[in-house]
């Protein structure tokens, strides 16, 4: 009988003693099980123990997490947790540099305890160990141990940060601005900075105050990863909490001191693999990076202001070289609508209007301006090569760099926050100054470029920026460490093949166990076995000419067998060689109603195969053996040439019966357009035309071919 889920079977350890082998009933409290040891080994005062996990953390039990116990564990008699707190708080401030280190050390590994540490701060603990790094006396290990209990006893969140004194600060910050200082004594004073930035907003003006950005730059050109990975965040933390206007002027002062390159070649390119929490910090500074843009995606532009306006002028100045604009006002006026209309804006009598809806707001106007001066070449011919195609055919430059800039915002997620536990930084936005906008530049040539394969018109925007999205997204999630790598990537991800990804993804096993596909394929094989079944009488009425076998097996002649076009009667006869062509129905003599056939056999039921002569018959005439039997007793028997046409008469005559047709030609005839069909719709492509996919022309309005090789 197994043991009630009241009691827990577990082993506690004491110091030079025998363990003890108990069973704990949880609904006794856990200081009548702490009496019950301690009698067991003889022990006094019962309420100075507590018990403790021997393995892992080695956390304190309490009544609020003794139900995680689980059978098995080992557990340990301990002093209490109070008891503890006093004693390691004696030890710290004792004359003893020995007793003190080992106090320290042992201090840092309870205090990330909560029960321990909830009894350590009410004991002032922490002000005792502000005041023991305050004093400057301890160096080394020593330093080391204080602050990592420090930085544990606070991140418990039991006391507010608002509490550090300005003097602790400057300490520690002085640790941090130190050339020489102990590897774990630099990056525990960087945790500490970080968490003051990131926990209190007075703390975070101290804090920026005692340490420059060329600081913890430096930090970052150094080997050890852990420091690093301190450095970043502690600039993550003071980028995220700074005031909006002061953050630009940070953003001008890390660039100046070279942050990117310095991140680029001594982390992202260093001899070390990215840990986790590198991987997230580099994310984190990558969102806030791209949060700078927030403001201008954010305004809206102002039709009155000339400055702006200026701006759309310079666009249309670089694209049509307008030096020579006509003096005469109207004229000016009528050309410049023009020219606005090639330029791609949606509204061409005052294009500033185009850059009010926000996001993305001006934004947009900013990278149309970079790519016309930065890349003016690329500009001139997208501006150009469109101006020059036919109206239903042209990309609308414009529109399509406000909506991918829109888009970009989305997809980089700019003006939200990072989010915790995030990895997913991108190398390649590390890679140059102005990443955002050469992104940009490259993806607007992207839009240009899957336009043209689509070969879509104006009605087709919104599948081009939707098929744009998918071809950016997979680029982006192949992680790209370069711009150059990215170009490469989506060369690769062209219209054809984002349609024959999608096609594999969303047609496979998986997806065809889901209850709505399942439902659509019942939906649709109905209207395709129709669809089979007439291209399978189509093709007997188009007729197959076979050979016949002799009693020696000696072929003698050929005969031809078609269907009449009402489906009534079976036309046969024998020809002296192969057709070449049509064969009318008139060469063909004989004849059998279909209302006289009884039924069709195959292999070796056919009556054909059931001769002696043919009992020799190789597998491979076998299997393209079959016979119609008729009234009275008569058969009509076929040796077809390939595996195709036995698969065609076979099933055409079981459609013309009205049976089922059960060839593997049929299964996967099925499989092959369902699947096509399912395709179809779940693609929603009929308004998209595919150049190097025209659709075919039957032979008849009523026919649907099929080509297969079955070698």
């Amino acid at each position: 009988m197994p043991p009630p889920s009241d009691i827990v079977k577990v082993a506690i350890e004491w110091p030079g003693a025998n363990a003890q082998l108990i069973e704990i009933d949880q609904k006794k409290p856990l200081s009548s099980i702490i009496r019950e040891v301690c009698d067991g080994w003889s022990l006094s005062g019962s309420e100075q123990f507590a018990l403790r996990y021997a393995d892992g953390p080695q956390l304190y039990i309490t009544e609020q997490s003794r139900g995680e116990i689980k059978n098995g564990t080992i557990l340990r008699l301990a002093i209490s947790p109070a008891r503890a707190a006093r004693q390691l708080l004696d030890r710290i401030q004792s004359h003893g540099i020995d007793a003190r280190l080992e106090a320290l050390k042992e201090l840092a590994k309870l205090s990330a305890d909560p029960t321990f540490a909830t009894e350590f701060i009410n004991m002032d603990g922490i002000s005792t160990l502000a005041r023991l790094v305050e004093s400057g006396t301890h160096f080394g290990e020593m330093l080391a141990f204080t602050l990592t209990a420090f930085l544990e006893l606070m991140d418990h969140g039991i006391v507010s940060w608002d509490l550090i004194s300005l003097s602790f600060i400057k300490q520690i910050a002085g640790y941090v601005n130190q050339p020489m200082v102990d590897v774990s004594i630099l990056q525990r004073s960087l945790a500490i900075l970080e968490s003051m930035v990131l926990n209190s907003h007075s703390l975070y003006h101290r804090v920026a105050q005692e340490i420059t950005v060329g600081q913890l730059i430096g930090h970052l050109q150094v080997s050890n990863q852990e420091i690093q990975t301190y450095a970043i965040a502690l600039i993550n933390a003071l980028f995220l909490k700074a005031p909006e206007d002061r953050r630009q002027e940070m953003a001008s002062t890390l660039a100046q001191k070279h942050l990117r390159s310095i991140i680029l070649n001594h982390v992202i390119r260093g001899n070390r693999p990215i840990k986790a929490e590198m991987a997230h910090q580099l994310y984190v500074l990558q969102v806030l990076t791209f949060n700078l843009l927030e403001e201008r995606m954010m305004t809206k532009m102002d039709p009155s202001d000339q400055v702006q306006r200026d701006i759309i002028f310079e666009l249309r100045r670089i694209a049509f070289d307008g030096d020579n604009d006509p003096s005469n006002t109207e004229k000016r006026k009528a050309m410049y609508t023009k020219d606005y209309k090639m330029l791609g804006f949606t509204n061409h009598v005052n294009p500033a209007m185009d850059f009010t809806q926000t996001p993305p707001g001006m934004l947009a106007l900013d990278n149309m301006l970079y790519l016309a001066k930065l890349h003016q070449d690329t500009y001139i011919r997208i501006v150009l090569e469109n101006s020059s195609r036919e109206d239903k055919h042209e990309c609308p430059f414009g529109r399509c760099a406000i909506e991918l800039t829109r888009m970009l915002c989305e997809i980089l997620q700019v003006g939200e926050l990072p989010n915790e536990g995030c990895n997913d930084y991108h190398p390649m936005f590390f890679t140059h100054d102005r990443a955002w906008e050469e992104f940009f530049c490259v993806c607007i040539q992207l839009v240009n470029k899957t336009w043209k394969e689509m070969r879509a018109t104006a009605e087709d925007f919104n599948k081009v920026m939707q098929v744009v999205r998918e071809q950016v997204t997979r680029a982006l999630a192949l992680k790209p460490s370069s711009l150059d790598q990215l170009k490469g990537k989506l060369r690769a991800l062209s219209y054809s093949e984002i349609l024959r990804l999608r096609q594999s993804e969303r047609m496979n096993q998986d997806d065809f166990q889901s209850p709505p596909i399942i439902e659509l394929r019942e939906r649709i094989q109905p209207e395709i076995l129709e669809l089979i079944k007439q291209q399978r009488l189509n093709r007997l009425c188009e007729g197959s000419c076979f050979r016949k076998l002799g009693n020696r097996r000696r072929q003698e002649k050929f005969w031809f067998c078609r269907l009449s076009l009402n489906h009534k009667v079976l036309h046969y006869g024998d020809l002296d060689e192969s057709p070449q062509g049509e064969v009318p129905f008139e060469v063909l003599s004989d004849k059998i109603p279909v209302s006289d056939i009884k039924s069709v056999v195959t292999g070796k039921d056919c009556p054909h195969m059931k001769e002696k002569s043919a009992l020799k018959q190789n597998k491979e005439v076998l299997e393209l053996a079959f016979s119609i039997l008729y009234d009275p007793d008569e058969a009509l028997n076929f040796v077809a040439p390939n595996k195709y046409e036995y698969c065609i008469w076979t099933d055409g005559l079981c459609a013309l019966l009205g049976r089922e047709m059960g060839s593997d030609l049929t299964r996967s005839d099925l499989d092959t357009l369902i699947s096509m069909e399912m395709k179809l719709r779940l693609l929603d492509l009929e308004n998209i035309t595919i150049p190097e996919a025209p659709p075919p022309v039957p032979k008849e309005p009523s026919t649907y071919n099929f080509t297969y090789n079955y070698g």
